[in-house]
């Protein structure tokens, strides 16, 4: 990982790398299938949130198919540019690309919750830890249906599965990111414990709050 003390000319190449994986991230493909699907604005049904749980609340399972794969897509394309110059370049392009759809730019912030990015995003930086989150995460959705719990239960044990198979950087980006899909789903984490988190394929299209 490059020295924060070694100096700008050393640290700008890090810095423009995440900027254009911010950038490629924050990508709202949640709201761009739904109008070409004519559907409603995810930021206006259900949840609020701009990723694919909320699409396919609209009842739209192949929006909500693509919207998932575009959305890990582009996690996974911004670490595959970076890769061409290195690993701290691709990790730096990781986290770089999961922030960019949780805060994008031109939404005044509010995007969603990152995990098909994460997903996307692992599958490029170190594909074995990859595709085991993704696994995880099927299985778990498929047994308890919960979209929530699969994303908790596949990032947040992303670690230790980096830190047996995965080189020293990887497994300090998955931290984070298992840190940050963890804060983003605290009302999700509430709504399990008390029985009142919907089931996938649940429709919801009452207004978002707020």
């Amino acid at each position: 990982m490059p020295d924060p003390m070694g100096g700008f000319d050393h640290l700008w190449p890090f810095l423009a790398g995440a900027a254009i994986a911010y950038l490629i991230g924050a990508i709202p493909f949640g709201i761009i299938v739904s109008r070409l699907f004519g559907l409603a604005d995810p930021r206006k049904v259900g949840s609020g949130n701009i990723g694919a749980t909320n699409v396919l609340r609209s009842g739209n399972k192949a929006a909500a198919a693509l919207t998932l794969v575009l959305d890990g897509g582009k996690g996974a394309a911004a670490v595959i540019i970076a890769w061409r110059f290195g690993l701290d370049m691709a990790v730096y392009a990781a986290g770089a690309a999961v922030l960019g759809h949780l805060f994008p730019v031109w939404l005044r912030f509010r995007g969603g919750k990152g995990v098909a990015t994460t997903l996307g995003v692992l599958l490029a930086l170190w594909w074995p830890v990859g595709l085991i989150a993704c696994a995880l995460w099927l299985t778990t959705a498929a047994v308890f249906r919960f979209s929530s719990l699969a994303a908790l239960i596949a990032i947040c044990t992303t670690p230790v599965f980096a830190w047996l198979l995965a080189p020293g950087p990887v497994f300090w980006i998955s931290i984070v990111l298992a840190l940050i899909v963890a804060a983003r789903h605290h009302t999700n984490i509430r709504r399990l414990l008390t029985g009142a988190e919907p089931r996938i394929g649940k429709r919801k299209i009452a207004a978002a709050k707020g």
